[in-house]
Order: structure tokens, then sequence, then C-alpha cells
């Protein structure tokens, strides 16, 4: 009973806790369905009394924005695709293969990571400048194309993976390709799903790489289309707030979508990794 018991109290902590955290949103999704002079009104009004959503996100979606948003996406999917697809080729090499180096090469690419992304921006665009990638989508995707934390954690899973089903693709005449494609890649399926999200949700909300390898405002993304729709409207916090429920839109869709290979990734990392 005592257990039980245990178990409501923590349940409804952190059901309190969600609601805390939930609450910033609700209120964002709210304001933006108001009209301006209801925005500060106390005490908060969570279902609008009067509504003026449609006229919000029609101002909102009219201009630029629609460009940014899709600038975004094509980048965000093109960058998602290629780096989990090199990242997992690189886990696969470090987990599965066997080569003079390995193990050392490994501690050398997570010593990289501790080096602060800032330190590489200048050599970064120094490179991408002389190679006429500098205002360009090409280049934003290529900057992402690769990520430490992405091997590594592929690598654990790949590591779970049982060295039989390897071996027996070696004895049906695979290749290293065919193996990791048909064989080592479906069996860490939800790992890669979870990275997957996870590295479309980092592209999307990046800032500090466009801001600083994009110059031509019609390759702008969401994020500094935020930015200059924030210095055109930022003092009318019903549009921001339609804006903001805008851009966070695609993030909640892939979450919503991928939910359960999320859970299922954590849970294999958990128990294999």
């Amino acid at each position: 009973m005592k257990l039980n018991i245990s178990k409501l109290i923590w349940t409804i902590v952190m059901a309190l806790i969600g609601v805390l955290f939930i609450l910033p949103f609700v209120w964002m999704l709210s304001t933006s369905f108001k009209p301006e002079m209801d925005v500060f009104k106390f005490p908060i009004e969570w279902i609008p009394e009067h509504w003026n959503a449609v006229e919000n996100y029609r101002t909102v979606w009219s201009g630029q924005f629609v460009r940014y948003y899709w600038n975004s996406i094509y980048i965000t999917i093109a960058t998602t695709v290629i780096n989990v697809f090199v990242c997992a080729l690189a886990a696969y090499g470090f987990s599965k293969l066997r080569f003079r180096g390995r193990d050392g090469m490994f501690v050398l690419v997570l010593a990289l990571y501790m080096v602060p992304p800032q330190a590489s921006l200048v050599p970064q665009f120094l490179l991408f400048n002389w190679m006429n990638l500098i205002d360009t989508h090409t280049g934003l995707i290529l900057l992402n194309s690769f990520s430490i934390i992405g091997a590594f954690m592929l690598k654990q899973f790949f590591m779970g993976v049982n060295n039989e089903y390897i071996e027996s693709g070696k004895m049906d005449g695979a290749g290293h390709f065919r193996t990791f494609w048909q064989i080592a890649l479906p069996l860490i399926r939800p790992g890669v799903a979870t990275y997957a999200i996870l590295r479309f949700i980092w592209t999307w909300n990046d800032y500090q790489y466009p801001l600083i390898f994009l110059k031509s405002k019609d390759l702008f993304t969401i994020q500094l289309g935020i930015r200059l729709f924030g210095d055109q409207y930022g003092d009318v916090y019903s549009l921001m707030m339609a804006g903001a429920v805008s851009a966070i839109l695609p993030l909640l869709i892939i979450f919503a979508i991928g939910q359960k290979q999320v859970i299922e990734g954590i849970s294999l990392g958990g128990v294999k990794g």
C-alpha cells in the first residue's frame, strides 16, 4: 500500500512539473490567437474571448516568411539525411571493422568534440570562402554533414548488434557496404530514427551557421526570418507568438511521428549500449 501511495505522489509531482514546462507554450499558442489589446489582460485568458487567429497568421505568412520556411525545410531535410548516413557509416566502421589504429582514431575523434565549435568558425569560413560556398545552401548543408556526437551515439547502437549477423553476411558474399546497408543498419533502426529526429531539431533551430554563412535574404532560414520579423513586429506580441508557433510546428510534427521510435531507441541504447 505504501508503494502505491509513493507512486501516486511521484506521478502527481511529475505531472505538475510537466504542466509547468508546457505552460509557456500554451500561453504562446493562446496569445497567437488573440487581438493585440487582449495579450496582457489580467487574469490571463487561456481561451481567448475575442479571436484574431486568421488575421494574425495571415500577416505572418505574407511576404518572405514562406520562403524562409521552405529554405529551412529544404536545408534541414537534406542535412539530416546526409548527416545520418555519414555518421552511420563512420559508426559502423569504428564498431564492426577491424583495422590498425581504429581505437586510437576514435579517441582522437572524441577528443575533437571537446573543441568548442566557435573556435573553428574562422577556419571554416576561410575554407568555404575559398571554395565559393559562402552564401549558399550547399555550403550550409556541408557544414553539418558530419557530427561527432552522432557517430558516437550510433556506434553504441552498432556495438549491440551481434557479430554473428556480420559474419553471416560475409559468408554469403556480401561486401562491407552491403552488410552495413542490408544487415546492420536495419537492426538499429530505432537508434537511427532517434538520432535523425535529434539532428532534425538541432539543424532546424540552428541560428549561428546561417547567421555567419548566409548573406542574401532570399536564402535565410526560418530562424533568421524570425529575427527580421521581430525587427518589424517586435512590439506586436500576438504576431510574434504566431510566428513562433509557426516556427516550431514542424518540430512538433516530427516528434509526434517519431515518438515511438525515440522511446524504442532510448530503451535499446539503455539495454545494449
